[in-house]
């Protein structure tokens, strides 16, 4: 995985799902999916996996499954554990395009 910092120092808001396989959420695939399609390229959408990089996750206080975070220009400006439904996610993002 590129370095974090990198991943999240960019213009456009980046929005970060930290999950994990033991337990993932159904249809979360598809939730990020359509977030990703509707955004097209004002946004970045990446998953994280909180047991494949737990430095990071421990770094971050990720506590909960899914935890997800918008950053942009590396600060964040928006977090919150809980499944989310797409149009919510979309609606966040687009506040920082």
């Amino acid at each position: 995985m590129a370095k974090f910092g990198e991943l999240i120092s960019v213009v456009k808001p980046v929005l970060i799902d930290f999950y994990s396989d033991w337990n993932d959420v159904e249809n979360a695939e598809d939730t990020l999916r359509d977030v990703a399609a509707a955004l097209g390229d004002k946004a970045k959408v990446i998953k994280i996996d909180i047991k494949k990089n737990e430095t990071l996750a421990e770094a971050l206080r990720v506590k909960g499954n899914p935890t997800f975070m918008i950053y942009k220009n590396g600060e964040m400006k928006w977090r919150q554990t809980g499944v989310q439904d797409a149009n919510t996610l979309i609606g966040l993002v687009q506040q920082y395009v």
